[in-house]
């Protein structure tokens, strides 16, 4: 990516004046260069963006739990915080440099554990954002990835299970994926494009989520003999609204934070239709959940926000305002059909993952091929002009594919995954374990302990 001299980021006032006294001095004769204020800036804006990413993971946490039934509380909680230890983990010792190491066309074989420092990583080579922060930013999205399976499989897995799968998918599945669409790999020859992720991230999350699912069965109870659904309420509604909004706030980074670089214009493009999917999103879920429901569900707004968020970031640079809100109105949309038709096909979803993260991480996926528009396409290694804006079918059908080819790779390896877990060490907990709640039988205490006081007689 270039460096263009017009493009300079705006800075507070009082920054402002120190950077005009000293202009002389900090600008090189050569405009190309990397200029040692830009990078710094740079990547104090990564770092910072890195810092939101990894605060969503407290997000999915609060969602997780205020979803799930209190009896559960603490386990789905322990789920949540030991992600980003995996993640960081196994992406560092593993994962970032099968994602964008030097190597071929399907994997990087080179930078394992960071070793041989930026060069080994040459696909990231046009940013002069210092590695470590570029792996920190990278790893949080490693960590998104896993929690998006952690909600759908929740109050009926194993712990220990559960971390075995999340060390498989973030040291090797979703590197693997991740090199094919952003680490030089042959997606991105095939014209494949994900901005942020709405394939890479959140489509591989709910892939493995969707497989786990499957080989779990529903927890006791979810559906009746006759086939009819018996609603398990969350036991705390505050808790996932909060978690919502936390996610939303931390989607700024995760959307804005993709530039790799501080340009005043991108981040603000980006962070504008970051927030117009999530707004039609938010307002599609309500009407709809409200028309087909007959009453306004909190559950179908906070999922509806998260579901117009994780359509619009795949193509989230590269479209207009518009677009973002559309896209949001049809990400709110199929949310909630999707909750209704998992739940018709008792596939069971305690938090609406699949909903949100499997269907409008393809949604997404393919609104890169529909929705582009020439105007904006100055942002990343863009695309051509979405179907919509003249492009021709050709953007949108190698969005497909790539859908497709994704689909294809991670659900039946997270399956294979799955039943090698459930084979060996065990997956699913025992049903008086179930009933008990996995607090207790799992985690040995209680998200909310009941004290009594002994009174001694006389």
């Amino acid at each position: 990516m270039r460096w263009p001299a017009r493009r300079i980021t705006l800075l507070g006032g009082g920054v402002l004046g120190c950077v005009g006294a000293l202009q002389a001095d900090l600008v090189y004769a050569d405009v190309s260069a990397p200029w040692v204020l830009r990078r710094d800036l740079d990547t104090l804006w990564v770092l910072v963006a890195a810092a939101l990413v990894f605060f969503m993971t407290a997000g999915f946490a609060l969602i997780e739990a205020g979803f799930c039934r209190a009896k559960n509380c603490a386990n789905t909680m322990a789920k949540s915080f030991v992600i980003y230890p995996i993640a960081g983990l196994s992406y560092w010792a593993l994962g970032f440099a099968l994602m964008f190491g030097d190597g071929s066309a399907l994997l990087g074989r080179h930078g394992f554990g960071l070793a041989g420092g930026a060069g080994s990583f040459d696909v990231l080579a046009w940013s002069p954002v210092p590695l470590h922060a570029k792996f920190l930013f990278q790893a949080g999205f490693c960590a998104v990835a896993a929690a998006i399976v952690s909600g759908a499989v929740a109050e009926r897995i194993r712990f220990l299970a559960f971390i075995f799968f999340a060390c498989v998918l973030s040291g090797l599945l979703y590197p693997l994926i991740g090199h094919w669409v952003w680490g030089g790999g042959f997606l991105a020859r095939w014209g494949f494009h994900d901005f942020a992720g709405s394939a890479a991230v959140h489509s591989v999350g709910g892939w493995a989520a969707l497989a786990g699912v499957l080989v779990l069965g529903a927890r006791i109870g979810k559906y009746r003999r006759d086939g009819s659904v018996y609603p398990i309420p969350g036991h705390n509604m505050a808790l996932a609204t909060l978690g919502g909004l936390v996610l939303w706030l931390g989607w700024f980074g995760f959307t804005a934070g993709r530039t790799l670089e501080a340009d005043a214009g991108a981040i603000a493009h980006i962070a504008l239709t970051t927030n117009l999917g999530a707004v039609g999103g938010a307002a599609a879920a309500t009407l709809v959940a409200w028309l087909l429901l007959r009453k306004p569900d909190l559950g179908m707004m906070v999922n509806g926000g998260l579901a117009g968020l994780v359509a619009v970031t795949g193509s989230c640079a590269w479209i207009a305002p518009g677009a973002g809100l559309l896209i949001g109105l049809v990400g709110g949309t199929l949310v909630v059909l999707g909750v209704i038709a998992f739940d018709r096909l008792h596939i069971d979803d305690p938090v609406g993952a699949l909903s949100v993260h499997l269907v409008n991480g393809v949604f997404g996926t393919l609104a890169v091929g529909l929705f582009a528009h020439p105007r904006y396409l100055t942002v990343g290694a863009a695309p051509s002009p979405g179907l919509l804006y003249g492009g021709g079918i050709g953007p949108l059908a190698a969005q497909l594919i790539g859908a497709a080819v994704i689909g294809a790779t991670v659900f039946p390896v997270s399956l294979a995954v799955w039943h090698v877990i459930r084979l060996t060490i065990g997956l699913r907990v025992a049903p008086e374990d179930e009933l008990l709640g996995l607090d207790v039988s799992e985690m040995g205490m209680e998200a909310y302990p009941h004290d009594s006081v002994a009174i001694a007689a006389g």
